[in-house]
């Protein structure tokens, strides 16, 4: 780094500056007396600091001072008192301050590395450093120089250097307060093994074909699969080459040795529109060089514009991880598969070793009001996404996944840490680049400094109308609550729940002002998979039992109002072997197990055919509560789940559609079909029946655990 001349940081007392007005001085009380004096050196002036409080903190002293004029940023200050004892000025709590997001907010798209052959621009945003550097690498890590970078406009730095930088190393030396940091870029688009160095890469080499899927007409016409990326190939009997890889996605035809279809040909068969990849960004935990030496779903962000790259079969190689996730997505949307990919942007892995702590100490996290780091998301940070340069590292990271890898949708993680605001940009900038993408999240209430009227939750859901969220009251009143393995879901016969289950059936209303905004789930990659929860909860019933109580959960979510959503294995009843939270379990506990997609094909097949039932017919995805007021009546017997949707012709070959969910074990009704005869029966508990229709008279018996489904012209 070369010479530096700077002050020990052997600091006899601390002054910050919390406000752009104000410095607090903490001294300790041994150099306290009645007239006490401080002063700032400003251009080898000292300039006498106002005391405007006097603050007895115990073994010190706090005082806060006023100045007459505001500081300029990237300078260091001298504070002295009146014996001559000195101290630097730290930055304090002013980087927390409107009027310093105002001043330093910086809306320039050129942040990150930005490569010609003659020359490469790096540009970084660091307000409060007083030097900057770029440090460049060989391929080998092995250190080439460093260069001062120059103070710009709005806090950023910046520097062009002439010549062909592809495939060299760098990172960010800044000196804040003193102390110098090394942080990669948290723009960088490419990074080195475990993400050690940002890497210069043309961008123009990693350009796949785009294929455009058709356009869905709606966003209830939506049905997403959730899956991660290595448990999707990784099962000794899943047919694909590539296991646990990005490539595995692209095998075509892939069987298992039961000669059933496996891999994508076998979603495609499924149905469903969407995949929603667990993160693919950059994470913790999983050392990329020995990839199947440890697990993790990828919730420990490392940086956000990079693939991970435990995924790819070359991950030293910086472009292959890009172009791997490329065709990847391309490789689904050839299938007519949509991609949703999940986005942490509630935390980052380590606060303290983040790029974004070391580049502004202090800003980019959520602290209380003793200035200490809040926890609301449980990891021991929360991303502060209401203030301005975070809201646009947001929206910038998004679009670049859009623009870049032609992504269909996010999920964003733990989305109530986000705030209202910062949401409805991002979905804005969403659909000005694809007008059909989708944009869900988990709306949890979580405890953070942030005003409940500006958080990204299901109670302001009317505040963010074109976003969706996961429902919590479909998942925990169908099957029993998720933090309560003893409570009784509806499956589990809990008739107490039949008012709440029709509104949820509905598109929750009193939830949500228009049905998309609902995401109807029983089970995601979080807690029991639902078979090991019914284990769980009754486990002497048969296995023959659970598994209608479980197919009866699965067609609720396939047939209400609302976007369906499963968590990939669902439909063949997958287990994690009892193990609640699996985010680092081995891949025998994560994987899909292929054996269990033959074994339980009669299963799979009822899914299938329930997926196709709601594609066929729009009355099962009305696109507003005003639809479903005006088509959907429910049935007033108090024992039995049923409901018609009338006059709904315009929107499927039917013209009345009669639905019963029924959950009871030995207990029989007789149930009357409105008006007279004509009603065919297309879904039994057992048999999805669309191909052959059963003629049915208007009085039938309701018997077995499950769903059934009439309809008529």
């Amino acid at each position: 780094m070369g010479v530096l001349i700077m002050l020990s940081i052997n600091r006899r007392f601390q002054a910050f500056l919390d406000k752009m007005n104000e410095i607090a001085v903490i001294m300790p009380k041994e150099f306290d007396s009645e007239n006490k004096t401080f002063f700032i050196k400003i251009d080898q002036n000292h300039e006498a600091l106002s005391i405007v409080e006097k603050i007895d903190i115990g073994k010190q002293i706090k005082y806060v001072c006023s100045l007459s004029n505001p500081l300029s940023f990237g300078k260091t200050y001298i504070i002295s008192d009146e014996d001559g004892l000195e101290t630097d000025l730290q930055i304090g709590a002013v980087i927390r301050s409107d009027e310093f997001d105002k001043k330093f907010y910086y809306d320039g798209n050129d942040l990150g590395a930005n490569y010609t052959k003659e020359k490469t621009e790096w540009k970084v945003w660091a307000p409060t450093a007083t030097i900057v550097k770029l440090r460049i690498y060989q391929s080998d890590g092995t250190q080439v120089d460093n260069f001062h970078m120059i103070r710009c406009e709005k806090g950023t730095w910046s520097i062009t250097l002439d010549g062909d930088f592809e495939g060299y190393y760098y990172t960010f030396l800044a000196c804040i307060n003193l102390v110098w940091n090394e942080a990669v870029d948290p723009y960088a688009r490419a990074v080195s093994i475990n993400g050690e160095y940002g890497i210069i890469i043309d961008q123009s080499l990693t350009n796949v074909p785009i294929i455009i899927p058709p356009a869905l007409n709606q966003k209830t016409d939506t049905i997403i699969y959730e899956v991660h990326v290595r448990d999707f190939s990784i099962h000794e009997n899943s047919g694909m080459k590539n296991k646990g890889q990005y490539d595995a996605w692209t095998e075509l035809n892939t069987k298992n040795s039961q000669g059933d279809s496996t891999g994508i040909s076998y979603l495609k068969e499924l149905g469903v529109t969407h995949i929603e990849l667990l993160p693919v960004n950059d994470f913790e935990e999983v050392d990329e060089q020995k990839p199947f030496e440890a697990y993790n779903w990828g919730y420990n962000p490392l940086h956000y514009f990079a693939p991970e790259g435990s995924y790819s079969a070359a991950p030293e190689n910086p472009y292959k991880r890009i172009i791997e996730l490329k065709t990847l997505i391309q490789s689904l949307h050839k299938q007519n598969l949509r991609v949703i990919i999940d986005v942490v942007f509630n935390h980052v892995y380590s606060k303290e070793n983040s790029s974004f702590e070391k580049l502004l100490p202090g800003y980019y996290f959520r602290h209380d009001e003793n200035g200490m780091p809040s926890n609301g998301t449980g990891v021991g940070n929360d991303l502060a996404s209401e203030r301005l340069m975070v809201k646009k590292f947001i929206a910038d990271c998004v679009k670049y996944w859009m623009n870049e890898f032609d992504i269909d949708g996010f999920r964003f993680d733990l989305m109530g840490i986000l705030d209202v605001k910062t949401m409805n940009e991002v979905q804005k900038e969403v659909l000005e680049i694809k007008e059909d993408a989708i944009l869900l999240g988990e709306g949890w209430d979580l405890l953070t400094p942030l005003p409940y009227v500006e958080k990204a939750i299901i109670p302001n859901a009317h505040k963010l109308p074109t976003i969706s969220f996961f429902n919590d009251q479909f998942r925990d009143v169908i099957k029993g609550s998720t933090f309560s393995v003893h409570d009784r879901g509806f499956v589990y016969e809990n008739l107490d729940t039949l008012e709440q289950m029709k509104a949820l059936i509905t598109g929750s209303p009193t939830m949500f002002h228009e049905p998309h905004q609902s995401i109807n789930y029983v089970e995601s990659h979080d807690n029991h998979t639902m078979w090991d929860r019914f284990l769980t909860f009754a486990d002497a019933e048969s296995e023959e039992i659970r598994k209608a109580r479980h197919r009866l959960a699965t067609s609720i979510v396939l047939l209400s109002q609302g976007i369906p959503f499963l968590h990939g294995g669902q439909e063949f009843f997958r287990t994690k072997n009892g193990v609640e939270n699996s985010y680092n379990s081995p891949d025998e506990i994560n994987h899909l197990n292929w054996d269990e997609r033959s074994q339980q094909k009669e299963n799979v097949e009822y899914i299938k055919g329930l997926i196709k039932l709601r594609k066929l017919h729009g009355g099962f995805r009305l696109s507003s509560q005003e639809l479903i007021n005006k088509h959907v009546y429910f049935n007033d017997d108090p024992h039995l789940l049923s409901y018609e949707m009338e006059n709904v012709g315009a929107y499927g070959p039917w013209e009345r559609i009669v639905v019963i969910h029924h959950p009871q074990c030995n207990k029989s009704y007789q149930f009357k079909l409105p008006g007279n005869k004509g009603w065919k029966q297309i879904v039994s508990p057992s048999s999805i029946l669309l191909d052959q229709p059963i003629d049915v008279d208007n009085k039938i018996e309701i018997r077995e655990i499950g769903t059934y489904v009439f309809c008529k012209n």
